[in-house]
């Protein structure tokens, strides 16, 4: 069996296999994704790895793992870190392919999930939903500089618009949420609204698939240990999700305050003498412990 790495740019695909020496590339198109399916299906493949991309990596990612291919996307941290492990310094498109397809040799990563057309579709609504947020965040900031009437009034027209755009935006993804049945889990508790729901559909395919530890870690909420000998250090959550962990942490203040469970939770962390910060981070991986475990329940038909 044999490990597959694919560094994945705007235009090309580089891809190698782990033990040969020669590699190959294909065109980041749909043409070239099918010559790449073809091209796999010659070798009998362990695992397919390769990097997020910012999103040139959805469609590859997507075609191998319906042609039934074990495709495993990870975050480029992942990929550095276990370059430099392995004494690999330099950095290429090629030598990137090369070390991906290592990785997917000798190590055991979580599969990629195949996404319906209304996650895909819900996903690219919720990244533009954050686009125009980030933008009115920078609007708002460069109007509180202006001085100049007439360039005020044209910030102002221009942040009316993103606004609302924002609603339409928000309006859009909430329908889409409530058509889809298989969301109903997420809509049990208190503080998950339909931007949360979106988010974690959208950015954590995951969810019901994996167990508890698994998906803390996926976002980036599990507590890491800092130990040497006798030294104890402090745990921290490190790395994971970005945008998911930001809709877990409103909906995590919200949860704190009205879902009985977790408020009762939250308090006897805050009267154990722990930090706000450090039981919200707590409350933030409870409830996505307790979301994933009934996800996981609806996929296996067992009633909530």
């Amino acid at each position: 069996m044999r490990g597959i790495g694919i560094d994945v740019s705007k235009a090309r695909l580089d891809v190698a296999v782990h033990g040969e020496q020669k590699q190959c590339g294909f065109a980041n198109t749909a043409a070239g994704h099918r010559k790449l399916v073809a091209w796999l299906k010659r070798w009998p493949v362990q695992a397919v790895v390769l990097e997020a991309s910012g999103g040139y990596e959805r469609a590859i990612a997507q075609t191998l793992a319906q042609a039934a291919f074990p495709v495993c996307r990870i975050n480029p941290r992942q990929g550095r870190d276990f370059a430099k492990a392995t004494g690999q310094l330099a950095k290429t498109d090629a030598l990137d392919a090369r070390v991906l397809a290592h990785m997917a040799q000798v190590m055991s990563l979580p599969r990629y999930q195949v996404r319906a057309v209304w996650e895909q579709t819900l996903d690219q609504w919720v990244r533009r939903r954050r686009q125009v947020v980030e933008m009115v965040i920078s609007e708002k900031q460069r109007l509180a500089a202006l001085t100049d009437p007439v360039l005020r009034r044209m910030a102002q027209s221009h942040l009316r618009s993103l606004e609302r755009q924002l609603q339409v935006l928000d309006g859009q993804i909430q329908g889409q949420v409530q058509a889809q049945p298989s969301l109903e889990p997420l809509r049990t508790l208190k503080g998950i609204g339909p931007v949360t729901q979106a988010t974690l559909a959208a950015g954590l395919p995951e969810l019901g698939h994996v167990d508890g530890k698994a998906i803390a870690k996926l976002v980036g909420v599990a507590p890491m240990a800092r130990d040497s000998g006798q030294w104890r250090g402090r745990r921290c959550i490190w790395g994971g999700r970005a945008e998911v962990r930001q809709a877990l942490f409103m909906a995590a203040l919200s949860a704190a305050r009205y879902e009985p469970r977790l408020r009762e939770f939250y308090l006897r962390l805050r009267a154990q003498g722990k930090a706000a910060k450090v039981a919200l981070v707590a409350v933030m991986r409870k409830l996505l412990v307790i979301l994933n475990a009934r996800m996981r329940d609806q996929l296996a038909g067992i009633p909530g």
